[in-house]
């Protein structure tokens, strides 16, 4: 298909996570988690002591390996970083916004659903339908 850009596939391919540390824990327990030869994880633990900085800068080292498939972020987080989660627009790796124990999941702030509701919303309003 012309101005499609191929998605490259590897043999294997990572899982992130930026959330905070009891989501971050349990998806270490079911094997996740991943530590390089340079010492660089597939996650970041965020706490009170985290700043918005270190969040945008783990969202941008991830969004640009090519080893990392998805990233995992709690929606609470990622409001705190919203601008870069909206404008990211690569299919590969993707994005999904999960609840965390304390922040329950709030799908008016999900980028992903907002973007299938205005490309739901286009589709009816071109074809007729509505």
């Amino acid at each position: 298909m012309a101005g499609r850009t191929p998605i490259r596939t590897i043999n294997s391919a990572l899982i992130a996570m930026i959330a905070d540390e009891d989501t971050v824990t349990g998806f270490l327990l079911a094997g996740v988690g991943n530590v390089d030869l340079r010492r660089k994880t597939n996650y970041l633990i965020v706490d009170s002591k985290t700043t918005v900085k270190q969040i945008e800068d783990a969202f941008k080292e991830f969004t640009t390996r090519e080893d990392i498939a998805v990233v995992l972020i709690s929606q609470y987080i990622a409001n705190m970083i919203r601008f870069l989660v909206d404008s990211y627009n690569k299919p590969i790796p993707a994005i999904l916004e999960i609840p965390s124990k304390d922040h329950p999941y709030d799908p008016a702030h999900d980028s992903v659903l907002s973007r299938v509701k205005y490309l739901f919303s286009t589709e009816s309003v071109a074809s007729g339908r509505r």
